[in-house]
């Protein structure tokens, strides 16, 4: 009898909560929801390591091609450089990345930092050029405003 009584119980305080709620209504936002598009796209921080800029651009990557040539490919392309001029890709603060699964492992706005081959001297390639020079720079968007 006690058994019951507590399964009648549970049963009732569980309805309880239910009250006022409806299989059709539809939940607010909560604060932190991210738009739909994020959820297929990682986004990522992205510089050229350089002791004279420190700035990030940030790089969105579809989920579904997340591979270690796909970063370098959109990253280069974004920042303006030639892919072979890239030596290592790091996560900083000290991570480097080496393969498809490291690059699966990148969560929402982590900070990927590119290191430049030396050229024949024992400085960095400091090649950085102007938005309008690269290639995959989008005018119209830059004049965009939200």
């Amino acid at each position: 009898m006690a058994e019951a009584e507590l399964d009648i119980g549970e049963k009732s305080a569980g309805e309880h909560k239910q009250e006022g709620t409806s299989p059709h209504s539809t939940t607010a936002p909560s604060v932190n929801a991210k738009p739909d598009n994020t959820c297929l796209e990682l986004v990522l921080k992205v510089r050229i390591q350089s002791p004279k800029e420190n700035d990030f651009i940030e790089i969105e990557l579809h989920r579904q091609e997340l591979s270690y040539q796909n970063l370098l490919k959109v990253s280069c392309c974004e920042l303006g450089i030639n892919p072979e001029q890239v030596e290592k890709i790091r996560k900083l603060p000290n991570t480097l990345l080496r393969k498809d699964k490291d690059i699966r492992r990148l969560q929402d706005f982590e900070e990927i930092e590119l290191l430049l081959m030396k050229n024949g001297s024992s400085e960095w390639i400091q090649y950085t050029p102007s938005l309008t020079e690269k290639s995959c720079y989008n005018s119209n968007a830059a004049k965009m405003t939200y």
